[in-house]
């Protein structure tokens, strides 16, 4: 049997490849099916994604990369696969997954979604996460996978997001102290 994994991978995870690497026990063949979205502004080209999930997954011997545009039931036609693998992390990720899953059943009656609950430790993590931290400058290696991190952290050194602008710090010192009985008063200012 044949399963589709579809998703943006834009970077992939170690969530993402925990899903992968359980789905190979459960399925003959996993695709993994990077979906070209032509209204997202990606992180990386489909190609470099691609090549990124190969890397990850090249002692999986079940696996294989592509990608796809357009209906994933349709994609799923064409490459006979009957299954759809999904992971879920929080309890709104399973209201969107199932309503998804109903909508694919009604364009091919063939078509099922296993969902697999994320592991644990990554149940907090997404693609969004990961760029969120590294366009900050912080780390996300325990995140994804090295070679991926080192991809993040280039492409977010050649795209400053901060305003480049200093400002001097100003602070609300008192210019002046009176004397007063209780100069704990004078203090509650600083």
């Amino acid at each position: 049997m044949i399963a589709i994994y579809p998703g943006s991978f834009d970077p992939i995870t170690f969530g993402h490849l925990d899903i992968i690497k359980r789905g190979t026990r459960l399925f003959d063949q996993v695709i993994v099916a990077v979906l070209c979205n032509p209204n997202k502004a990606p992180l990386f080209p489909v190609e470099q994604r691609m090549q990124q999930i190969k890397d990850c997954t090249q002692n999986l011997s079940n696996v294989t990369v592509d990608s796809f545009v357009g209906l994933t039931v349709e994609y799923a036609k064409q490459r006979d696969a009957t299954v759809l693998l999904r992971g879920l992390r929080v309890l709104s990720d399973f209201e969107k997954e199932l309503q998804m899953a109903h909508t694919n059943k009604t364009l091919w009656e063939e078509m099922e979604t296993v969902f697999l609950a994320t592991s644990n430790e990554y149940s907090f993590l997404s693609s969004s996460v990961v760029k969120e931290i590294a366009r900050f400058g912080g780390s996300v290696e325990h995140l994804i996978p090295k070679s991926v991190a080192l991809d993040v952290y280039k492409c977010y050194a050649k795209t400053p997001t901060v305003n480049q602008t200093q400002t001097k710090p100003t602070t609300n010192l008192p210019q002046k102290h009176s004397p007063s009985k209780n100069n704990s008063d004078n203090w509650k200012n600083l």
